[in-house]
C-alpha cells in the first residue's frame, strides 16, 4: 500500500467496522467446543498488510484468538512440502463437498472413501497424518515453527484451554479418522494423529498474525518484507485454490461471488484473506453465521472488496 492508500482504507475502516459489527447480533459464536463459548460475541477487528509494511487495522484487531480451520490451509502446504502432490492428493481429493465441514456422509457413499478435499475436517485430519516427523512433539513442534516463520513473530503458541477442550469433546472426529483408519486412508494410530490436528487448530493468533500470513501467500510465496522465498509457488497456487472452492466452508460459493478473494475461515471467527499481489487480510468476529463463518466478519469483507474493486472475478 502507498501512504495515500493507507491514509484512505484507515480513514474508511472504523465506520465500515462499527457498521459490520451490528451484524454480530444475528450470530452465535462457536458452543460444540465448549472454550469457544466463552468469546465475545460482538468483538470485531481487522488488519490489512501492504508489501511495503504499511497497514491500517480497526476495531478489536489486537484480539487473540485460535486459528482453528485456517491453520488447515499451512499444514496443507507443510505436507506438500514434506510428501509432493502425488504422496497428497493419493490421500485427499481435490473437490469441493457441499456438505457441512464436519460431515463424514459421503466418506462412505462416493468411492475411492478419500476425503474430498484437504479443508474439510477429514481431509485436514489426513493432512495431519502426512507431516513429518517421529513423534506428536517433533510433528507439532515443526508446524508450530512454520506457522512462527510465516507470521514473523517467534511467539506464537498454544490455547491449552481451547486444545484440551476440542480434544475431550471430538467425538465426531474420532469417528471420521477411526473411519478412515479402517478404509486404509489413515497413517498412524488415531489419537497421535488428532493430537497433532487439535494442536495446530488451537494455535493462538492476532489479526496482524493472519494477515502476515495471508501477505505470503498474496506474494505467492515469498516474504515481500524480509524477501524470503518461504514456500514453493506451485503448493502456494494449490492452496489459494482451496480457498476459493473450499476455504468458506460450503458458502464458498457465496463469498467467491460476494467478495471474490480466497479466504479461510476458522469456527473462532477468524478469516484470513488476501488480494493477491497486493495486500494480506486478517479479520476476526466470533459471532458465526449458519454456514459457520463469522457473519460481521464476511459483511465487512464485501464492503471492503465492494469499495475498493478487490474481486478476481
Amino acid at each position: 500500500m502507498s501512504p495515500i492508500e493507507t491514509d484512505r482504507i484507515q480513514s474508511l475502516l472504523p465506520h465500515w467496522v462499527e457498521t459490520s459489527r451490528q451484524r454480530s447480533s444475528q450470530g452465535k459464536v462457536a458452543a460444540y467446543i465448549p472454550e469457544l463459548s466463552k468469546s465475545p460475541i460482538d468483538a470485531l477487528g481487522v488488519y490489512i498488510l501492504g508489501a511495503d509494511g504499511t497497514s491500517a487495522s480497526a476495531g478489536d484487531y489486537n484480539l487473540s484468538f485460535t486459528m482453528q480451520s485456517i491453520s488447515k490451509v499451512f499444514t496443507l502446504i507443510l505436507a506438500l512440502m514434506d510428501n509432493g502432490e502425488e504422496g497428497v492428493f493419493s490421500k485427499v481429493g481435490m473437490e469441493p463437498t457441499g456438505d457441512n465441514f464436519n460431515s463424514m456422509l459421503k466418506l462412505e457413499l462416493v468411492q475411492p472413501g478419500i476425503p474430498f478435499n484437504p479443508l474439510i475436517n477429514a481431509g485436514a485430519i489426513v493432512i495431519s497424518s502426512l507431516i513429518s516427523g517421529h513423534s506428536n512433539d517433533e510433528k507439532s513442534s515443526r508446524i508450530l515453527n512454520f506457522f512462527r516463520e510465516l507470521s514473523g513473530n517467534d511467539t506464537l503458541t498454544y490455547n491449552f484451554d481451547v486444545y484440551r477442550s476440542e480434544s475431550a469433546t471430538a467425538h465426531l472426529n474420532r469417528s471420521m479418522a477411526y473411519f478412515l483408519l479402517d478404509n486404509g486412508v489413515l497413517q498412524g494410530e488415531v489419537e497421535d494423529v488428532l493430537d497433532v490436528y487439535f494442536r495446530h487448530c488451537a494455535i493462538n493468533v492476532t489479526c496482524a498474525d493472519l494477515a502476515r500470513m495471508a501477505l505470503v501467500l498474496a506474494h505467492d510465496g515469498t516474504d515481500p518484507l524480509t524477501g524470503a522465498a518461504l514456500i514453493p509457488r506451485r503448493y502456494v497456487q494449490i492452496a489459494k485454490t482451496f480457498m476459493i472452492t473450499c476455504g468458506m466452508y460450503n458458502a464458498s460459493g457465496e463469498f467467491a461471488i460476494q467478495v471474490g478473494l480466497p479466504a479461510k475461515s476458522g469456527v473462532s471467527g477468524g478469516i484470513l484473506t488476501m488480494v493477491p499481489g497486493r495486500y494480506g487480510i486478517g479479520v476476526v468476529g466470533p459471532a458465526l453465521n449458519r454456514k459457520g463463518n463469522s457473519i460481521a466478519g464476511v459483511h465487512l469483507l464485501e464492503t471492503l472488496s465492494r469499495e475498493f474493486d478487490w474481486s478476481l472475478f
